[in-house]
């Protein structure tokens, strides 16, 4: 008796998200939006959004083999995300570009759309995420500010790629079919 195998999917995004931050480096999602993703539509440009995914930016991360999940900040209001696995076209690293792409397979279903619900504002709630607009696979850090960490304003507070900005020096992205 023959089983379908699983997706390697899920694992390689788990796998990167380990590398990142033992690197200390912040693992962004590249994000293909339709009506199973649950993000906070204002922040979805050309169809798709990047969402950093590092400790430091989110609640309750569980990277699992169907969907993503955790709480962010976008601008100020905690909202909880849900991204099924299969809607991810790329992982990758903030500071170098390096990461792994993959194929998204556009669906005919056209069914209403998820909206990110707003979750009450604690104290306990998850930090600021960079409100990043389509970046593409093409990923830079903004350059550091008044001794401040690369992709940091002088008040902390996280940046996004800019799109049309050249990829950084030795970046790199896979596709995975």
């Amino acid at each position: 008796m023959s089983e379908a195998l699983t997706s390697t999917r899920p694992y390689m995004i788990r796998a990167w998200h380990e590398w990142c931050t033992d690197n200390h480096l912040t693992p962004y999602l590249l994000v293909r939006v339709d009506h199973t993703v649950a993000v906070p539509r204002e922040f979805v440009q050309d169809g798709e959004i990047v969402l950093n995914i590092g400790m430091d930016a989110t609640g309750g991360l569980s990277l699992g083999n169907d969907e993503i999940r955790f709480k962010a900040r976008f601008s100020g209001k905690v909202r909880e995300i849900i991204v099924p696995v299969e809607r991810v076209q790329a992982i990758y690293a903030r500071e170098s570009g390096q990461g792994m792409g993959f194929e998204v397979l556009e669906e005919g279903d056209a069914g209403e759309p998820l909206d990110a619900a707003e979750v009450e504002d604690t104290p306990a709630a998850a930090p600021e995420v960079a409100e990043a607009p389509r970046a593409g696979l093409s990923v830079v850090s903004k350059p550091a500010t008044e001794g401040g960490e690369p992709g940091q304003t002088a008040e902390g507070e996280a940046t996004a790629a800019k799109p049309g900005q050249t990829p950084a020096k030795g970046s790199t992205l896979r596709v995975v079919k």
